[in-house]
C-alpha cells in the first residue's frame, strides 16, 4: 500500500477549475502580502524618497524611430495589470458559462452587490467633499483591489466556504471592471479615435479567430498585444484590453468531450499491452501513447490550458 504525506493527499483530491485557479494563487498571495508589508516599511523609512523615485524610473522600448516610454509605475498599471485582468476575465467567463455564475439568479446577486459597492462609497464621498477641490476624486473609493481580495480569500483557505469565495471573487471582479470603466469614461484626459478604432478592429479579428475555430494561443497573443498597444495609445485605460481579450477566447473545446473517454480507453489499453520494465521504465511507444493522451486532454480544454 502506497503511503502519501498529508500535503500529497491534498493534491490527490479532485478540484473544480475554479478551485484549482484559487489554489494556484496561494504562492502569489503570500508574495503579494509580503511585498505590501515591505512597501509600507520602505515608504515610511529613510529610504522613502529612493523608493518613490524607483517607480518613476523611465523604461523605454525603442524600435527604429518608434519609441514607447513609460515609468515603471505605468508599466505595472497598464501592462502587468492588463495580463492580470485577462486571467481574471477568463476565470469569470468560465464561471458565467458553465460554473457557479451560469445561473442568472446566482449571478445577479454579486453583480447588484458590486454596483452597490461602487455607488454608495461614491455618494458618501461626494456628500463629504462636494464643493471642495477633492470632489473630483469620487471615483477613488469605488474600486475594490481584486488582487488583495483574491489573495486574502486564498490565504484564509478552508475557513471560507467555496460558495462565499465564488460570490466575493465575482463581486470584486465586477466592482473592479466597473471602476476601470469609470476611469476610462470620466478620468481620461483625451481619447484618440484612430487608436481606439484600431483596438476595436483587433478585437473583431480575435472574435473572427474564435468563430473560425482557431484554438492556438499564438494568434490570439499577437493580435491581443496589438489591441493592448492601440488601447494604450488611445488614452483609455489599457487594462480594458485584457478584459476584452478574455471575451474573445474560445470557450468551447476543440474536441468533443464525449469522444474523449473512448479514445482514452483505446490508448490506455494499448499502453497496457506493452510490458513495463521496472529497470528501464517505459519504452518509446508507451511514451508516444502518453503524449497522444496529453494532446487529447488539451483538445477538450480551452486554449488557456494548451501550450
Amino acid at each position: 500500500m502506497k503511503l502519501y504525506a498529508p500535503w500529497e493527499k491534498a493534491f490527490k483530491k479532485v478540484s473544480t477549475p475554479f478551485e484549482h485557479f484559487l489554489h494556484a494563487q496561494t504562492t502569489t498571495g503570500i508574495i503579494l502580502m509580503f511585498m505590501t508589508i515591505l512597501a509600507l516599511v520602505l515608504a515610511n523609512s529613510a529610504l522613502s524618497e529612493t523608493y518613490a523615485h524607483f517607480f518613476h524610473t523611465k523604461v523605454d522600448l525603442d524600435i527604429g524611430t518608434w519609441e514607447l516610454s513609460h515609468t515603471i509605475h505605468h508599466w505595472i498599471n497598464d501592462g502587468l495589470m492588463a495580463i492580470f485582468f485577462f486571467i481574471i476575465g477568463l476565470e469569470i467567463k468560465r464561471e458565467v458559462l458553465v460554473g457557479e455564475l451560469s445561473n442568472v439568479k446566482v449571478a445577479i446577486l454579486p453583480i447588484l452587490a458590486a454596483i452597490g459597492g461602487m455607488l454608495f462609497p461614491a455618494l458618501i464621498y461626494m456628500s463629504i467633499n462636494s464643493g471642495t477641490q477633492g470632489a473630483a476624486g469620487w471615483g477613488i473609493p469605488m474600486a475594490t483591489d481584486i488582487a488583495f481580495a483574491i489573495s486574502a480569500l486564498v490565504l484564509l483557505g478552508k475557513r471560507v466556504p467555496p460558495a462565499l469565495i465564488t460570490f466575493l471573487v465575482a463581486l470584486a471582479i465586477v466592482d473592479d471592471l466597473g471602476a476601470v470603466v469609470v476611469i476610462a469614461l470620466f478620468y481620461t484626459e483625451q481619447i484618440h479615435a484612430l487608436p481606439l478604432a484600431l483596438a476595436g478592429m483587433a478585437f473583431l479579428v480575435m472574435v473572427a479567430f474564435n468563430r473560425f475555430g482557431i484554438h492556438m494561443i499564438l494568434p490570439y497573443f499577437i493580435v491581443g498585444l496589438f489591441m493592448w498597444f492601440f488601447m494604450l495609445e488611445s488614452g483609455v485605460h489599457a487594462t480594458i484590453a485584457g478584459v476584452i481579450a478574455a471575451l474573445a477566447i474560445p470557450s468551447k473545446p476543440k474536441r468533443a468531450p464525449g469522444s474523449f473517454r473512448q479514445d482514452a480507453k483505446v490508448l490506455l489499453d494499448e499502453y497496457d499491452s506493452y510490458p513495463i520494465d521496472e529497470k528501464d521504465g517505459m519504452n518509446e511507444r508507451q511514451k508516444a501513447i502518453l503524449l497522444k493522451l496529453q494532446d487529447n486532454i488539451d483538445e477538450i480544454g480551452t486554449p488557456r490550458f494548451q501550450t
